[in-house]
């Protein structure tokens, strides 16, 4: 291989299909450029190769289902328990038996770009999915737990065909008819329920980047409903949209005063 420029190196590495005797040539070139590409080359593919052991990790709960004879593995997830302002929301999703998508984790530790190209990729794949949003007005009425039960019991039902094998992140739903595991940090442990988790999130923070429309003084497109300095402080100046939550406080505070 005839020495080549650090730009068609670069080009080389990225399209990462260099034969043994091209990687010799190389390895002994001194150019301080090359000798950079190269150790950055082996960084990404040492985190590459740790995203493919996660997410065979990850794949771990639905292995053991199919093992056991399950045929449809939903996981099961919502977003939106703490914020002072908008829905509950939850995602229900049966992926087919070799979904990939490497880099999928729990939605809170992925960029914003990354959640949506993802959630994308997951209902453009997925065998099922069905999303479930329950207003303020319910949460108010029925405490937040239930509502996020509500969320995932509606999730799930609207899955066709319906899972013969639920997993669930940290709650158990009493009287589904499927088998079902609840998974402490489900959403960083299964496949499955990560899935659901993007779309869960995506659902939601579309949701309040429209309301923030609506209400800019809250902020609801940077926040998504949770009490930051800027939301609490709109609600001293505003008071309180028919979107907040008049259980919570300090909103509850707000409307005695």
């Amino acid at each position: 291989m005839k020495k080549q420029s650090i730009a068609e190196i670069k080009q080389l590495l990225n399209e990462n299909n260099l034969t043994e005797e091209e990687w010799e040539v190389l390895i002994q070139d001194e150019r301080k450029g090359v000798q950079t590409l190269i150790q950055s080359y082996h960084r990404k593919q040492e985190r590459e190769n740790q995203l493919i052991q996660q997410f065979e990790s990850m794949q771990q709960y639905e292995k053991k289902a199919y093992a056991g004879g399950a045929e449809w593995i939903a996981g099961v997830d919502e977003v939106g328990r703490g914020p002072l302002a908008g829905p509950v929301v939850a995602a229900a999703v049966i992926l087919p038996e070799d979904f990939r998508l490497i880099g999928l984790n729990d939605s809170k530790k992925l960029k914003e770009n990354v959640r949506e190209e993802y959630s994308t990729y997951i209902m453009e794949h997925a065998l099922s999915y069905h999303i479930s949003f329950i207003d303020n007005q319910s949460i108010d009425a029925m405490n937040i737990y239930e509502a996020t039960k509500k969320a995932m019991y509606e999730a799930l039902a609207g899955l066709h065909p319906s899972p013969d094998h639920v997993l669930v992140d940290a709650v158990h739903l009493p009287g589904i008819k499927s088998s079902q595991e609840a998974i402490i940090k489900g959403d960083a442990s299964s496949v499955s329920i990560a899935a659901a988790s993007v779309l869960a999130k995506v659902a939601r923070d579309q949701f309040m980047k429209e309301l923030h429309q609506t209400y800019p003084v809250y902020q609801f497109d940077k926040n998504m409903g949770y009490g930051t300095k800027a939301h609490v402080d709109g609600l001293h100046q505003f008071g309180v949209t028919p979107y907040h939550r008049t259980t919570f406080a300090p909103i509850k505070t707000l409307l005695r005063g």
